[in-house]
């Protein structure tokens, strides 16, 4: 699917048991960035709709020159800091 096609899933419609659940994805500290950012989209499949527990999270950036890059970079940092 199109990064485009990502940003548009549905949460009313979306299947949650094609979500994946944020809480199992796992970064790879020894990755140098970028590969922790392909890494990371490559486990979570979607970053802009996933699952925490029995949620669905559903994310959408505000009109910004911040990059979908720098956000996912931002949360792999957080992230892994916290574990």
């Amino acid at each position: 699917m199109s990064i485009e096609g990502l940003k548009k899933v549905d949460v009313t419609t979306v299947n949650p048991d094609e979500l994946v659940d944020i809480r199992e994805v796992k970064i790879n500290n020894r990755l140098k960035y970028p590969n922790q950012v392909y890494d990371f989209v490559e486990k979570i499949k979607n970053p802009y709709c996933y699952k925490y527990a029995d949620y669905i999270v559903k994310i959408d950036f505000e009109d910004t020159t911040v990059t979908l890059t720098e956000r996912l970079t931002e949360l792999i940092l957080k992230t892994a800091n916290a574990g």
